[in-house]
């Protein structure tokens, strides 16, 4: 935002006192966000953002990869919570896949500066990350989930290897499949409580190969949440893939 000159200043704060308009909220900062917190999403761990990491870190900002347990919206966002807790100033929130509904719920913290959603779900208050899947043709990745008798999904190898993250390394793919973290059904079942999209400045990226999460559905919650929206040419992985592109959107964010 461009500084008011002195005269304009001391004019705004004489009319906001006589208007006893004192109590509204502070305008955010211009100054640059140092503080960004990944979140990961489902079958996932803070090592997805392995090569995002570096890219972020050597712009200057200091960045925490958190580590869902995976077992329940509420668990998981109050995860994200402590880390923000912990942030020693302003955070922007970035949530890949089921991690975007993590960061709509624990997004409502006042030292959260911007949202950043990474081919990730956005729902509003009383949906989750399946119901917004629901209201699509199923994924490819789809058939590839596999329910347990405790209610934890995995991925079979050929959704990883092929639906997952078609575009990554045989290394990577492998690493993917064999490191999967089971997500229980409370996680992608979770409803949120209240979005915060609705008051926070969102960045989107759309990822045009996702086989995981339709992309038509990506560009639409985007569209949803007034996002600021950059379309990716990878696989639902990619912060893995495509790293240097999702490192940018992140660092514009933060600034």
């Amino acid at each position: 935002m461009p500084a008011f000159p002195a005269f304009f200043r001391r004019l705004h704060i004489v009319a906001v006192a006589a208007l006893g308009l004192a109590s509204l909220p502070a305008v955010a900062s211009a100054d640059p966000v140092k503080n960004v917190i990944l979140v990961h999403g489902a079958w996932g761990d803070g090592s997805n953002w392995s090569k995002v990491i570096p890219i972020l870190a050597a712009k200057g900002l200091n960045v925490t990869a958190v580590q869902l347990p995976l077992t329940s919206l509420a668990d998981d966002a109050a995860a994200v919570k402590r880390a923000i807790a912990l942030a020693d100033g302003p955070v922007v929130l970035a949530g890949h896949s089921y991690g975007g509904s993590v960061i709509t719920e624990a997004g409502n913290d006042p030292k959260v500066s911007a949202l950043v959603y990474v081919a990730a779900f956005a729902p509003d208050a009383g949906q989750s990350a399946g119901s917004l899947n629901a209201t699509v043709a199923p994924s490819p990745l789809a058939a590839e989930a596999k329910p347990d008798a405790e209610g934890f999904i995995s991925l079979s190898k050929t959704g990883v290897y092929d639906d997952f993250a078609q575009d990554v390394t045989p290394a990577e793919k492998q690493l993917l499949y064999v490191a999967q973290s089971p997500t229980n059904v409370k996680s992608v079942g979770g409803n949120v409580t209240s979005a915060a999209w609705h008051d926070k400045p969102c960045w989107y990226i759309v990822a045009a190969h996702d086989r995981a999460i339709q992309p038509a559905l990506e560009a639409e919650m985007a569209k949803t949440i007034k996002a600021k929206t950059t379309t990716v040419e990878g696989s639902h992985m990619i912060m893995l893939s495509k790293a240097s592109a999702v490192a940018a959107v992140i660092e514009q964010a933060a600034h």
